[in-house]
């Protein structure tokens, strides 16, 4: 028996059976650098999926790894009960970099904590417990995310405090709208959005949250400026706009630092996580200051800001900055679409090729239609492994594989990414 066999045998003996490693063959990982991990039998794989866009800027990346230490060796935890310059520090530049006014910053061990307390914020600013989410969407695993997500596959309960409609919105290629051109498309999102409102609502609906590119949802990506028509009749109403940007912020999507950005709107709240850490635990909420301070009870985080998380977020954000990665993905992101587009055209069971920047995806389906072929995409996925490159999935029906390189990936880092995806792609037709 190997030692990943045994580790194998230990998580299936020990972690609920709701959780399931990769793979039919799954991965040990012991290590990586940069782009690359190795697992316990030495095998190097090129990742471009990072942990779930965790790692961002790459493993064992040396302004992280040694902004960690550093604070580590000083003090790893205090609390928000107490001052701590790490924290600040992080926290003026994540709302001078959030683009909303007079923001404030509450930090979170998770995004499913972050977007748990935006839904506080809003409840409590609005004093009603009505909400709007958008069809396809995944906002996190705690009992109130679960109430505002809208896939089946990764919703556990039905049961919540909360009042729920939800909305149409990026996903188009399932949609009885999909034929329209993206104007009429739009313009259908805003009429369901309208007939929602007036149909299911008691009036003073709290608040709308959406993921500007839907993650677990397969990458649906909407057209430019969707949540701002969307966000006139909000505003009309009074209604506040929460961007989950856990998945999209940071400069993924490369033409813009935040996802909302392509939309024509600046949200009332935003929520972060994943990336910015580049694999630590740390997420948050970003928010006006008059919504933020409608919560007039004494509060505080245990671990959310901590020292060394926040010292690693730190370090993380200005290396995207100073380093100029936003830019670095989109180039990336026009190369990897000018390689893989033809192909995709070109594959018959790949109903669309979807994303920006540095994050895509690539929807399997039975050939020359858009019914789901899970059996393939599998296949797929396993044959990426066999080529040497990491790759997530994801999807309402579990056939999208997604594809997200760190934001520094090097244009040959990213051929030999488009080389194994051709050949994978190639072993399965």
């Amino acid at each position: 028996m190997t030692m990943t066999d045994e580790l194998l045998q230990r998580y299936r003996a020990t972690l609920p059976s709701f959780l399931s490693p990769y793979y039919a063959d799954p991965i040990a990982i012991d290590h990586g650098s940069g782009s690359y991990v190795w697992d316990l039998d030495g095998n190097r794989y090129l990742d471009f999926f990072g942990g779930v866009l965790t790692t961002m800027i790459g493993h064992d990346h040396p302004a992280v790894t040694a902004a960690v230490q550093e604070q580590a060796a000083k003090v790893m935890h205090t609390s928000t009960l107490y001052l701590s310059e790490p924290m600040i520090e992080f926290a003026e530049a994540v709302a001078e970099a959030s683009g909303i006014p007079d923001a404030r910053v509450y930090f979170t061990p998770s995004g499913s904590e972050a977007n748990d307390a935006a839904l506080l914020l809003a409840s409590s600013y609005r004093k009603s417990n009505q909400f709007l989410a958008i069809r396809n969407s995944y906002h996190g695993r705690v009992f109130s995310a679960q109430a505002i997500t809208s896939h089946s596959s990764w919703r556990s309960t039905s049961h919540s405090g909360l009042q729920v409609s939800f909305v149409h919105g990026p996903y188009k290629l399932r949609s009885p709208f999909r034929d329209l051109d993206d104007d009429a498309f739009a313009d259908a999102c805003v009429d369901d959005l309208v007939q929602v409102l007036d149909m299911t609502s008691a009036g003073d609906v709290a608040a709308m949250i959406a993921e500007p590119i839907q993650g677990v949802g397969g990458f649906a990506t909407p057209p430019d400026n969707l949540f701002g028509r969307m966000g006139k009749e909000l505003s009309n109403r009074g209604i506040l706009f929460i961007a989950d940007e856990v998945q999209t912020g940071w400069g993924r999507t490369g033409d813009h630092f935040w996802g909302y950005q392509a939309h024509d709107i600046v949200p009332d709240m935003l929520t972060f996580a994943k990336g910015v850490g580049n694999g630590i635990t740390l997420a948050g909420v970003v928010a006006r200051a008059d919504i933020m301070d409608s919560i007039n009870v004494l509060q505080f985080s245990t671990f959310g800001g901590n020292p060394l998380s926040a010292a690693a977020g730190l370090a993380t954000l200005r290396t995207v900055q100073d380093d100029g990665l936003q830019a670095n993905a989109k180039a990336m992101g026009e190369r990897f679409a000018a390689a893989m587009t033809p192909v995709a055209d070109a594959t018959p069971w790949i109903a669309e090729m979807r994303g920006r920047g540095l994050m895509w995806a690539f929807e399997c389906c039975e050939p020359g239609g858009i019914e789901p072929d899970k059996q393939r995409t599998g296949e797929f996925h396993e044959a990426c492994k066999r080529h040497g490159l990491l790759v997530g999935k994801g999807g309402l029906y579990g056939n999208v594989v997604r594809l997200a390189p760190m934001l520094n990936t090097t244009a040959d880092e990213l051929d030999e990414g488009i080389a194994a995806l051709r050949a994978a792609i190639a072993d399965v037709s």
